[in-house]
């Protein structure tokens, strides 16, 4: 937690911003991927220690998406499939 019990989450922009209350997902901002906070392959990341410096958080769902994160295929996988669908159909 920072000072006066703010938090840094990333706006729809992919911009850093101050919130009173903190994310509800966490990411990974050079693989572009979020997630759950209690995501079985983001915290064996966290507890390998490198995942750490490029860890991002979002006030919600919607705003991962607006800021072009991909849904983690371990803790969202229908998501994850719905968003690999979706893009393998652009591709065609």
């Amino acid at each position: 937690m920072t000072p006066n019990n703010r938090y840094t989450l990333l706006d729809a922009d992919a911009r850093p911003y101050l919130s009173p209350t903190p994310g509800t997902y966490g990411g990974h901002r050079r693989g572009r991927i979020y997630g759950r906070l209690d995501c079985p392959s983001a915290l064996r990341a966290l507890s390998r220690g490198a995942y750490r410096a490029h860890r991002v958080f979002f006030a919600d769902e919607p705003t991962a998406i607006s800021a072009g994160y991909r849904p983690c295929a371990v803790c969202l996988p229908e998501r994850y499939a719905a968003w690999k669908a979706a893009r393998h159909n652009k591709s065609q």
